[in-house]
């Protein structure tokens, strides 16, 4: 059974950075999407990041481009969020979540079904 846990969430000032984690069990993830979601106070959910497992493909959302890198341990089977010069309308609750596929990701594609969520982990970001 696949299970995916986060951590690294915590509270910091704009302009500073949090590294958050996810550790996934249960499966190889030799082909995989897996991403980085967060949801914001009064917003939808939205997906941030994105890194095929197969050949560490990625994707990001334009807001966060060139400031968060996603990245993936595959010895350890650990996603990560790297996430520098933060700004207060990054804080959210952030959640990995991954499918299994033997295609790239297709960011923000409509129809994709992520089997797999992690529990969350809140970041805030103080001005």
């Amino acid at each position: 059974q696949v299970q995916l846990v986060e951590s690294g969430g915590g509270s910091v000032q704009a302009g500073g950075s949090l590294r958050l984690s996810c550790a996934a069990s249960g499966d190889t993830f030799s082909s995989y999407c897996m991403g980085w979601f967060r949801q914001r106070p009064g917003k939808e959910r939205e997906v941030v990041a994105e890194i095929y497992t197969a050949d560490h493909t990625t994707d990001y959302l334009l807001s966060v481009k060139e400031r968060f890198t996603v990245s993936l341990d595959n010895a350890e089977n650990t996603l990560y969020l790297q996430m520098n010069a933060l700004k207060p309308e990054d804080t959210a609750m952030y959640s990995c979540a991954a499918f299994p596929t033997l295609r790239h990701c297709s960011f923000g594609a409509y129809g994709r079904v992520w089997n797999y969520w992690g529990q969350g982990t809140q970041v805030t970001v103080s001005s």
